[in-house]
């Protein structure tokens, strides 16, 4: 699919009288976060944009754990935090759920900084992680009413991604090595689950 094409199926889902939970899957730097924008600013107050990010595990847990060279693989999220927030907006049945948010400035999740009221129809889950095949992850399939893998082209997703790390203030060269070293390892996980996806999203 395009951009264009995704927003005219959003649309649909917004359109099904249901609650519907869109799944935004993709390799970090491949235009998730670009994509759900772009479907947020389309369909308004009609939808509303949960990323995964927020379920990153506190920077001291994560050295605790002595996984700060590796801070983005799966363990160093709350993945089972994560699937129980799914299930809630999936079982709409609360006036409104709570959200947490990643501050990328400061590195550190921020726990209820995104609402969802109950009569919002179309909420737009995006991660790394969403078509695992291991638990937790692999329990959100049947959560999700459709998954997307979005896709751009290697060499720029690989620019844009060392430019998020230089303008979250690591210097240049760290900025590659972390992107070609923890960030990649990341990645070629991520490219095994394509093929669960529904659908493809091209970005440019």
């Amino acid at each position: 699919m395009t951009p264009d094409q995704a927003i005219a199926r959003a649309r649909t889902l917004v359109e099904s009288g249901r609650r519907c939970i869109l799944g935004l899957c993709g390799e970090p730097g491949a235009g998730k976060t670009t994509l759900s924008h772009l479907l947020g600013k389309e369909l308004g107050q009609t939808c509303a944009v949960v990323p995964m990010d927020g379920f990153h595990l506190a920077q001291a847990e994560i050295e605790r754990r002595g996984r700060a060279d590796r801070k983005g693989a799966p363990d160093t999220f709350d993945g089972w935090g994560f699937l129980s927030l799914v299930r809630r907006l999936a079982a709409a049945d609360e006036p409104v759920v709570y959200a947490p948010m990643y501050q990328h400035g400061c590195g550190e999740p921020i726990a209820g900084a995104i609402p969802i009221p109950r009569e919002v129809p179309l909420v737009i889950v995006e991660g790394n992680y969403l078509l695992l095949a291991e638990e937790p992850w692999c329990l959100l399939a049947p959560l999700f009413t459709q998954t997307w893998y979005v896709e751009v082209d290697p060499q720029l997703r690989m620019q844009r991604l060392i430019s998020r790390h230089v303008a979250a203030g690591k210097p240049p060269e760290d900025a590659a090595t972390w992107a070609n070293g923890p960030d990649e390892r990341n990645a070629a996980l991520i490219r095994t689950t394509k093929t669960r996806a529904d659908d493809v999203v091209l970005m440019n």
